[in-house]
């Protein structure tokens, strides 16, 4: 998909370009600028831009810059507010190691192709790091068919367990093709659940608020898609591959921070 500058951005880094653009004309008069006065400096403007193609790239870059310390500043509040509902939510499926010393969380989508790819990662990570928690949460972002397979999953939490559900979790997750609800139930089946209970319990206010909790969670740290690892105070946007994820674990477990 083509990159498609921010407005917001380009707003700013047209601002920037006109001041000085506009420095070096006179000063605007206290009345409103007429029609004539309006055109005017829009072919000053435009002048200058074609003269000095070069200040509107630097602008731009300026801007983009502004903005991603904006939303770096936004992310980190966002996840110093969210820290509890990250890690202990009362609906996610935890692997690894339930006391570990470090979380990784994984926002997640059951027809991601790249968290199906991710998947793989993140079984590594738990067999050779024995002190590593991971907690995963349902973020059903790729239409109806990810909604129904994410609302089997929460409520088939009500009865399988531990490495049960964690074993619901991979088998759904390595499905080829679609996964729908039909497929989620499944697999839960296969794997001892009752499935007159889970199709009762998908429709409950439990699962509706988990899944609306993890929207809130996800809208709140500014995700735009999945799989988004986040590691103390860090988010990590997509399948990355195993040796980033394992430094960043590597350096919160240093100093604390996602980064030393």
């Amino acid at each position: 998909m083509p990159f498609i500058r921010p407005l917001p951005a380009l707003v700013l880094a047209l601002g920037l370009v006109a001041v000085p653009a506009l420095a070096q004309t006179a000063t605007p008069p206290a009345a409103p600028f007429t029609d004539a006065q309006r055109a005017g400096i829009e072919a000053i403007v435009k002048d200058y831009l074609i003269k000095h193609p070069e200040v509107l790239q630097e602008a731009l870059a300026e801007a983009e810059k502004q903005q991603a310390e904006t939303q770096r500043l936004a992310q980190a509040a966002a996840l110093k507010e969210s820290r509890e509902a990250l890690l202990n939510g009362p609906h996610d499926v935890v692997a690894g190691n339930p006391s570990g010393d470090v979380t990784l969380v994984e926002f997640f989508d059951y027809n991601c192709g790249y968290c199906r790819k991710a998947l793989a990662d993140v079984q590594t990570l738990i067999k050779s790091d024995p002190k590593l928690r991971v907690v995963i949460k349902d973020f059903p972002v790729l239409g109806p068919e990810s909604l129904e397979a994410s609302q089997v999953a929460i409520a088939v939490r009500q009865q399988l367990k531990g490495d049960k559900l964690w074993e619901f979790h991979q088998k759904l997750l390595e499905t080829k093709g679609r996964v729908n609800g039909a497929r989620a139930i499944q697999v839960a089946k296969d794997l001892g659940a009752d499935t007159t209970k889970l199709q009762k319990d998908m429709a409950s206010p439990e699962v509706k608020a988990a899944l609306s909790e993890n929207r809130g969670l996800g809208d709140r740290l500014g995700l735009s898609g999945t799989p988004a690892f986040i590691i103390g105070d860090e988010v990590i946007p997509g399948a990355v591959g195993v040796e980033p994820i394992r430094k960043t674990i590597a350096d919160v477990r240093q100093c604390g921070h996602a980064s030393c």
